[in-house]
């Protein structure tokens, strides 16, 4: 399951430190997929709810209780940064209100679980949350990047990078071991033929009899992948960037196609999906530079959490 690190601009775990969470990801995933086989292999999965929240904030009440009592004991000012942790963890410990039928539902139940805890960690941190558009919990095409790649690829889902103090949203970014992949979807109706033109700055879509004109995707992709490359330079990072056009369920007819991007339609589809799904490699310092990088650039729209703002509230604290 491949890691969420920006989502928009929205708040993200991983730009807090982004050296620490992917290798915990990667570990927490492993650790409780097995407890669950173990669980469900022997019959002892248990119907409960999810406890994440409820871990969480419990943490965060525990920690305001210790501080107030010792405020009342010693009659010592309210320290706000006792409160605050040095680093962040993730927290997933998946639960189910039923019982999975079988091998594969528990799996697919699993991902479901992991996945919407991805959303959290990718809109939202200890101190801050931004306020996600619920159609990303059943979006299709952000499930596929996550749910069907391998771990160490890092996802950047329509981010939207400030660069001259202007917003620029980007094209879908996969941040592989070994390269970054600037990414253009072209979805529509299965079968449908992608005519393009290398110069011209509209291509025709074709479907059931109908032709409908629609925006070059290589206008958002050239872009994306100039901005990613001048980044990348600037911060001395030497991994590949490279540019993908993907219809998984179309035909795209480039004749002339540019040999710098490369196309991958229901033709090749398999192939390409098969040889990154089978993607075996660690994570790279490369890899996480590149990230940190590009994540530097991105724009964050957050507000701090209810927690923290009743603490200031209550303490009576300024905010800078």
């Amino acid at each position: 399951m491949a890691q969420l690190i920006k989502l928009e601009d929205y708040m993200s775990r991983y730009a807090t430190n982004m050296y620490k969470y992917p290798t915990q990801f990667v570990r927490l995933k492993k650790q409780q997929w097995e407890r669950l086989m173990h669980e469900y292999e022997n019959g002892t999965l248990v119907e409960v709810e999810d406890k994440e929240e409820v871990v969480e904030n419990e943490g965060i009440k525990e920690k305001f209780k210790n501080v107030f009592k010792r405020q009342r004991k010693e009659e010592v000012l309210f320290d706000f940064q006792s409160i605050v942790p040095k680093t962040e963890t993730f927290n997933f410990q998946p639960s189910f209100t039923i019982t999975p039928s079988s091998l594969e539902d528990l799996k697919r139940m699993f991902l479901d679980q992991l996945y919407n805890t991805q959303l959290k960690w990718a809109s939202s941190s200890l101190l801050e949350k931004s306020f996600i558009n619920p159609g990303y919990y059943t979006d299709p095409n952000l499930k596929y990047f996550l749910q069907r790649f391998p771990d160490t690829f890092f996802v950047l889902y329509k981010p939207i990078f400030l660069l001259k103090k202007a917003p620029i949203e980007l094209e879908t970014l996969l941040i592989t071991p070994s390269e970054v992949i600037c990414l253009s979807i072209l979805e529509g109706r299965e079968n449908a033929a992608y005519i393009a033109d290398a110069n011209e700055r509209f291509w025709i879509q074709k479907s059931e009899g109908e032709d409908k004109r629609f925006l070059s995707p290589l206008v958002g992709l050239n872009r994306t992948e100039s901005i990613v490359s001048t980044i990348l330079k600037a911060n001395e990072s030497a991994i590949p960037v490279k540019k993908l056009l993907l219809s998984r369920t179309g035909y795209i007819d480039f004749p002339m196609s540019p040999y710098h991007v490369q196309l991958v339609d229901k033709r090749n589809y398999e192939e390409w999906f098969q040889q990154m799904r089978n993607y075996r490699s660690p994570l790279k310092n490369q890899q996480i530079k590149a990230a940190v990088s590009l994540l530097d650039y991105c724009q964050t729209t957050s507000v701090k959490r209810l927690e923290w703002e009743d603490t200031n509230s209550i303490t009576g604290q300024e905010e800078d």
